[in-house]
C-alpha cells in the first residue's frame, strides 16, 4: 500500500501547486479534434453491458500488467518536471458538454502505466489518442522526447467557467473529490486485495476508461472502467455529482466483479487517508503544528442502528480491527476537526480536506468494516485504509456485484439528535497533584449534539464504559463542559498483558444512548 501511496500523495501536492493553471477552456466537440491538436480513433460501439461481458471473458485468460514503455523518458518527469506539463485549455474534451468539460494528465515518473481513454456519444465510442501537442511544457521538459503513442495517465473532471477539477481518476484503481472546500485529501479505490497482510498488496488497475453524457439526469457525467489485475477483473460505472459547500460531491459506483482467482483479504468500496497526530497524543511528533491528518476518525453506521466511531491512531506496527456487522447502513474515513487553529497550516489546509462517506446500496450481507493502521513519521504517507469485506472471501469463478455511493462530504450524516465525538485525550493516570498511577493511561472524550442540550450532573446521564484486555480505573466522570455544549467523560485504564486495551464507551440516560459509541484502543 504504501509504495503507491507515496505517488499519489506527491501527485496531491502537485494537483494543489497546478490547480490555478489549470482552467477551463474552450468548447471542444466529443468526437473531434481540437485545433488540430487532438486525434480520435475509429468509432466503435459500446455498452456497460459489452463491458461487463469483456471484463468477464478477460477473467478467464492469463493476466497481463500493461507494461511502461518508455520508462528511461519517464524518470526524468520529476515532481518539478510533472507539474510544469499543462493540459492545453483548448483541447478540453466536453463529453457531458461544457458543465463537466475534462482534461488529460501527463505520464511521469510517479504514473509510468498508460490508460486508454475513450469518449461516447450516441453508442459509439473513440479513442482520445496521445499527443505530444495536447499539452504545454517548458522547451527543456524530458516529455518532448516522448512519441505519440505514448498515452495518458488519468484524467480529471473541472469546473466549468475556468474553474479547478473536482474530481480525478489517477493511479491504479484510486479516484477522489476534492469535497466541499474544493481542497483534495483522501482518496477511493475501486477495489482492495489482501490490504494490510504481511506479503505485498494487489493494486488491479483500471486499464480504460469511457467518458460518457450521464445516465442519471442528475448527474454530470457517467465514467466507464475496466479493472484488471492478477486476481480480478471488473466492470465499473461511476455517476459523477458536483455538489457545492453545503451538500459536496457525490459518486455513484456500480461494480460487477469477476474473480480469476481467490484471495484471502477482499475490500470493497476502500477508502485511503493519512493519519499523523491529533491533540490526543503528539507522541514521536517532531513539526511545529498541533495536528496533521486528513481524516481522523472511522464512523459506522451499524445495520442495528448503533453509531460507532472509532479514532485513529499512528500506532507502532501495523494494525487490523474489524468491525462485524449484517447489512451496514454506511461508513466512512472523517475530518471532523474544521478549526484551522488547531492545524494552522494554510498550504496543506487540512481543516478544509473532505470526509468521505460509502453508502451501501442493497443488502451487502453479513461481514464486517476493517481499518488498517499503518505506522507514519510524516504526512507523505496514506497510512490509513478503511474498507467493507465480506463473511465469505471470493473463490476463482465468483462473480459478485456492489453498488454504493460515495458522498464527498463535511462529515459522516448524523443520526438523529445522537452525539457525536467532538475530540479524544489522552495523558497519564492519576489525578493532579497527586503521584501518578504506575502503568496507567487517562482518556477524556468530549460529545457534542443535540441529545444533551439542557442536561446537568442531576439530569440521570451514566457513562457506560467497558474494556477488553485491561481494566477502567474509578472513579468514572461524567459531566458538562463548563461554558460549552459539550459532555466530558473521562477515566483511567491499566493494561492486562502486551497488547492495547480495548475500550467501548458512551453515555446514555433511562437506558437510551445519548450518544454514539466510542470505540478504541489505548496504551500508556
Amino acid at each position: 500500500m504504501r509504495q503507491n501511496a507515496v505517488a499519489r500523495r506527491t501527485f496531491l501536492q502537485f494537483l494543489s501547486a497546478a490547480a490555478g493553471a489549470f482552467a477551463a477552456g474552450g468548447p471542444v466537440s466529443a468526437l473531434a479534434s481540437a485545433l488540430g491538436s487532438t486525434a480520435f480513433g475509429p468509432p466503435v460501439p459500446f455498452s456497460f453491458d459489452a463491458l461487463a461481458a469483456r471484463a468477464r471473458r478477460r477473467a478467464g485468460e492469463v493476466y497481463g500488467r500493461p507494461q511502461a514503455a518508455h520508462r528511461p523518458i519517464l524518470e526524468r518527469i520529476d515532481y518539478d518536471a510533472h507539474w510544469r506539463i499543462r493540459y492545453r485549455m483548448d483541447a478540453n474534451l466536453t463529453p457531458a458538454a461544457q458543465s463537466a468539460p475534462v482534461q488529460m494528465f501527463h505520464l511521469g515518473r510517479y504514473f509510468q502505466t498508460p490508460v486508454r481513454i475513450f469518449v461516447c456519444a450516441d453508442g459509439e465510442a473513440r479513442e482520445a489518442l496521445y499527443r505530444n501537442a495536447l499539452f504545454e511544457m517548458p522547451g527543456d521538459s524530458p516529455a518532448h522526447a516522448l512519441p505519440d503513442d505514448a498515452g495518458f495517465a488519468g484524467f480529471r473532471v473541472m469546473r466549468p467557467d475556468g474553474q479547478p477539477d473536482w474530481v480525478s481518476f489517477l493511479g491504479a484503481s484510486y479516484f477522489r473529490a476534492d469535497g466541499p472546500f474544493m481542497q483534495y485529501g483522501l482518496s477511493a479505490r475501486g477495489i482492495a486485495i489482501d490490504t494490510g497482510l504481511a506479503r505485498a498488496e494487489e493494486f488491479p488497475e483500471f486499464v480504460e476508461f469511457w467518458l460518457a453524457p450521464p445516465e442519471d439526469p442528475a448527474d454530470d457525467m457517467t465514467v466507464y472502467g475496466l479493472l484488471d489485475g492478477p486476481s480480478v477483473t471488473g466492470a465499473y460505472r461511476f455517476g459523477l455529482r458536483r455538489g457545492d459547500a453545503a451538500t459536496g460531491h457525490r459518486t455513484s459506483v456500480s461494480a460487477s466483479l469477476f474473480f480469476r482467482s481467490g484471495v484471502e483479504r477482499f475490500g470493497v468500496a476502500p477508502l485511503t487517508g493519512m493519519y499523523w497526530f491529533s491533540e490526543r497524543r503528539r507522541e514521536g511528533a517532531r513539526d511545529w503544528r498541533p495536528e496533521i491528518h486528513d481524516v481522523d476518525g472511522l464512523a459506522i453506521a451499524t445495520g442495528a442502528g448503533e453509531r460507532i466511531w472509532r479514532g485513529l491512531r499512528n500506532p507502532k506496527g501495523g494494525m487490523t480491527s474489524s468491525f462485524f456487522d449484517d447489512n451496514p447502513k454506511g461508513f466512512g474515513l472523517i475530518q471532523r476537526d474544521r478549526s484551522f487553529e488547531n492545524y494552522q497550516d494554510d498550504g496543506a489546509f487540512y481543516d478544509k480536506r473532505p470526509s468521505a462517506w460509502v453508502e451501501p446500496k442493497g443488502a451487502w450481507g453479513r461481514g464486517a468494516v476493517q481499518l488498517i493502521e499503518l505506522p507514519t513519521g510524516d504526512e507523505t504517507f496514506d497510512n490509513i485504509v478503511a474498507y467493507w469485506t465480506p463473511e465469505r472471501q471470493p473463490a476463482a469463478g465468483d462473480a459478485p456485484t456492489f453498488d454504493y455511493v460515495v458522498h464527498w462530504t463535511d462529515r459522516d450524516p448524523p443520526a438523529g439528535d445522537i452525539a457525536r465525538v467532538a475530540a479524544t485525550y489522552q495523558g497519564a493516570g492519576g489525578a493532579p497533584g497527586q503521584p501518578p498511577r504506575p502503568g496507567t493511561g487517562k482518556l477524556v472524550i468530549d460529545f457534542d449534539g443535540a441529545a444533551l442540550a439542557g442536561l446537568d450532573r442531576d439530569s440521570g446521564v451514566e457513562a457506560m464504559v467497558s474494556a477488553s484486555n485491561g481494566a477502567i480505573l474509578e472513579p468514572v466522570a461524567a459531566r458538562p463542559v463548563v461554558g460549552t455544549s459539550r459532555w466530558r467523560l473521562s477515566f483511567d485504564f491499566e493494561h492486562h498483558g502486551p497488547n492495547p486495551v480495548d475500550i467501548r464507551a458512551y453515555l446514555a440516560r433511562n437506558g437510551a444512548a445519548l450518544t454514539e459509541t466510542w470505540l478504541g484502543l489505548a496504551e500508556v
